[in-house]
């Protein structure tokens, strides 16, 4: 029988990891039988020496050795406890999975990239926060050999120097999702938008409901991780079809004027611009225009319908995965579309 101090060294529970601990858990033990600290018929520790060793619930602990039993590396026996029960372990891609934050359009991506891999993998889930330093600091103190760096790219600040510590990935390793780096060099996998095509394309598709609005604003809070790519091909778009351009730094010091576009790309600046165009009593699509970034299931219903532009997240993240399936390099553009509602 392993000692529970013995195997506490072998386990390693991270409290900034976005991977649920239940998984944590099944993944080290996975990794200790591959190396071969844990050999076929060691007695592993009782569910309630887990939690109190590792300050995780007994749920958590159970849950953790229900998954081995599952894909039939654990086995138990009433009153003896568990044990390993096969060291025939399928190799598993581990993967190194950093969101830059967490959201409705993020969990699509994840959700996808999670199903299209299924069992091939193991992932270890982070989020940085749209922090330099912090995504610094979780690549440098990742303590796994990963076969694959999965990265959404978006920084409040300190973007010069996102590229060298990107370039220091084996390229062979790394995806980047949702943006490509400027810098970022060599044969690696991306699954990308074109802002500034799309927003150009998505409008040009909108154009004969556009025709009746003389300016088009963007909402665009001075700190932000949105891509210039937008405000250009944004402004492209204006000066070929003669509309005004303006962007909005705080929606909340604007008066809302008939005959204009807003274009909002955060959720909270929509709540705030809806609020504005009811307290005006303006009527939406008619005397003014709303447009809103990413499709999430709540614009289809809100003000009977919020035009959205939007990415293929779905799409986004079965791809992330098939490039780690097929050992490919390729990039990717992702798909987008425009959806007409009431808004426009």
């Amino acid at each position: 029988m392993f000692m529970v101090s013995s195997f506490s060294k072998l386990i390693y529970i991270d409290e900034f990891s976005g991977t649920p601990k239940y998984q944590q858990l099944a993944n080290c033990i996975i990794k200790a039988i591959e190396s071969n600290k844990l050999q076929l018929n060691d007695v592993l520790p009782s569910i309630n020496e887990l939690s109190f060793e590792f300050e995780i619930s007994r749920d958590t602990a159970e849950k953790g050795y229900k998954y081995l039993k599952k894909i039939g590396i654990v086995g138990s026996i009433p009153g003896k406890g568990y044990f390993i029960k096969s060291s025939n372990i399928e190799r598993k891609v581990k993967v190194f999975l950093l969101f830059n934050k967490l959201s409705t359009h993020k969990k699509i991506i994840y959700d996808s990239f999670v199903s299209t891999l299924g069992e091939a993998a193991t992932i270890d889930f982070y989020i940085y926060n749209n922090s330099l330093p912090l995504f610094k600091k979780l690549l440098l103190h990742s303590k796994e050999d990963y076969h694959y760096y999965v990265i959404i790219p978006h920084f409040m600040d300190g973007t010069e120097q996102a590229d060298k510590l990107i370039n220091a990935i084996p390229k062979e390793k790394l995806i980047l999702l949702d943006k490509l780096v400027p810098g970022v060099s060599g044969n690696y996998g991306a699954i990308y938008e074109n802002f500034e095509k799309d927003i150009y394309k998505a409008l040009e598709e909108a154009l004969p409901l556009l025709s009746k609005y003389n300016t088009i604003n963007i909402i665009l809070p001075e700190h932000n991780t949105y891509h210039i790519g937008i405000t250009t091909g944004l402004s492209e778009f204006c000066q070929e079809y003669a509309f005004n351009y303006k962007i909005i730094h705080n929606i909340g010091n604007e008066a809302i004027k008939k005959g204009e576009v807003y274009i909002s790309l955060m959720e909270d600046d929509l709540v705030d611009l809806i609020g504005k165009i009811l307290d005006q009593h303006l009527e939406l699509g008619k005397e003014v225009g709303v447009i809103s970034y990413n499709e999430t299931s709540i614009k289809k219903i809100i003000m009977n319908g919020i035009t959205t532009i939007s990415t293929d997240f779905k799409m986004m993240g079965e791809k992330a995965a098939e490039l780690i399936l097929n050992k490919s390099t390729e990039h990717i553009e992702a798909r987008f579309y425009l959806t007409v509602r009431n808004s426009l």
